[in-house]
């Protein structure tokens, strides 16, 4: 139990950091500067961010004890 708990946190990281990693490249790619941005690249890797964040959120919800009202 307390190994799926800790490769759950692992991998909950792992995902945050490839997020954040992610919001870097896409504002790097709008701010360029000769104006070449490639919007079909930008649009897969915000479409991949989409998919981080529900993972993200998956995990997130499997981590946190259930609580009852």
């Amino acid at each position: 139990m307390i190994d799926d708990i800790e490769q759950l946190s692992r991998k909950l990281e792992e995902l945050r950091v490839e997020h954040r990693d992610l919001d870097e490249v896409i504002a790097r790619l709008i701010e360029r500067p000769d104006g070449g941005a490639d919007l079909l690249q930008i649009q897969r890797l915000k479409k991949r961010k989409l998919v981080l964040k529900d993972q993200i959120h998956q995990l997130e919800s499997a981590l946190l004890p259930d609580i009852i009202a």
